[in-house]
């Protein structure tokens, strides 16, 4: 088993001229991004209870959601046969096939729930297939297509421990949103004289709403963020993220799980608190995860103009850089004008970091990773 584990990691990170159009690389990904996702929906299914996050619940309920279910596992096979006739090794094309199968035996789209013992506690397998699909579909071949740099590959150095992360941040997310939203829960309990505010943001247009949303959000998080790089022992925490040597679309999922509640606990707070409508903070939380995604991805484009408006990869790239003048620079997540405001905007035109990490020796591992802050001497 350990042998072909071996196999199965070696095929995903072939270097870029074993990948081409034709190998059966591409159809081999795919499947088993589909197969993985298939297999997490199934469980979804099977045990609602243990599995599935009561915000999807009336999703996995739905008839059309069979369908998807039905056409993700075959999808899977589908692609996986493909690449296991193109593709001298097949470890990925048959990793695929059983992961599928797996889901299939497990009762596929025809699935019906099993009891299980009420524990209050669940598992977000859904969330994370709906996430990983969701992100993975949308910059992965993005990456392939116009990448900032060319030779990185999609499965570099530490996507391993990437992807752990944002199995874990999915996975845990009943606890993380539990711990999150304790600071909202409580305002909203003794908040009272919050009332009047919360009557007229409800009334303003929806559009009106997000923008507001995005603004209170983006300007709580600049100084929580800037506060992570200026206190050392809290630094400890953020340094994990930015341990990432490489950028793409899955380094964003590389954090500290204290500060992923931090992080949601601050920046919930406006959303929250203030009356907005469910709608407005559900397209929100949507919009923040792709978004996280697009700022860390390994994607070609100077967009000097957009970027004096928005946050574009290159603005966030420059965040993470090595170099001394893009060290403790660019905060904001949506709005770089927060960072003139501020100042600690760095966004030289047409130029990109050229390397990427900490100057500390951060450990590699998830769990060394989660004991470093609290073992950090603090220089």
């Amino acid at each position: 088993m350990t042998g072909f584990l071996k196999k199965l990691v070696r095929d995903l990170e072939a270097p870029i001229e074993a990948r081409g159009f034709g190998t059966g690389w591409f159809s081999g990904f795919f499947a088993l991004l589909l197969a993985a996702a298939g297999f997490c929906f199934v469980t979804a299914l099977r045990w609602p209870d243990w599995f599935a996050t009561p915000e999807l619940a009336r999703v996995l309920a739905s008839a059309p959601f069979r369908i998807v279910v039905h056409a993700t596992l075959l999808g899977a096979y589908a692609l996986a046969l493909l690449s296991l006739l193109l593709r001298p090794r097949k470890a990925l094309g048959l990793t695929a096939l059983v992961v599928a199968l797996a889901g299939t035996i497990l009762g596929g789209a025809s699935v019906q729930p099993r009891e299980m013992h009420d524990w209050g506690i669940f598992f977000g397998v859904d969330f994370f297939a709906v996430n990983l699909i969701a992100t993975g579909l949308m910059f992965a071949p993005l990456e392939r297509i116009v990448p900032h740099r060319e030779k990185q590959r999609l499965f570099r150095t530490e996507w391993r421990e990437d992807l752990f992360y944002f199995l874990i941040s999915s996975m845990l997310v009943q606890v993380i949103t539990f711990l999150a939203l304790a600071p909202s829960s409580y305002l909203n309990a003794h908040g009272t004289a919050l009332s009047g505010i919360r009557a007229a943001v409800s009334e303003l247009p929806w559009a009106v709403q997000f923008l507001i949303a995005m603004f209170l959000t983006d300007l709580a998080q600049y100084w929580f963020h800037r506060l992570f790089h200026r206190i050392p022992f809290l630094w400890g925490f953020h340094a994990v993220h930015h341990s990432a040597r490489s950028m793409d679309w899955l380094a964003g999922g590389r954090m500290h799980f204290v500060e992923i509640v931090l992080l949601r606990g601050v920046t919930s707070l406006p959303l929250l608190t203030l009356g907005f409508l469910p709608s407005v903070m559900q397209a929100y939380i949507g919009m923040v995860y792709v978004y996280s995604s697009l700022i860390h991805a390994n994607i070609r484009g100077d967009f000097d103009r957009l970027g004096r408006f928005i946050v574009v990869p290159r603005f966030h790239h420059w965040h993470h850089a090595l170099e001394a003048e893009g060290i403790d620079k660019n905060f904001a997540i949506h709005f770089p004008w927060l960072d003139r405001l501020f100042g600690t905007h760095y966004f030289p035109k047409g130029k990109w970091p050229q390397g990427y990490g900490v100057p500390e020796a951060v450990p590699s591992g998830y769990l060394a990773q989660m004991r470093y802050p609290f073992v950090r001497k603090a220089s």
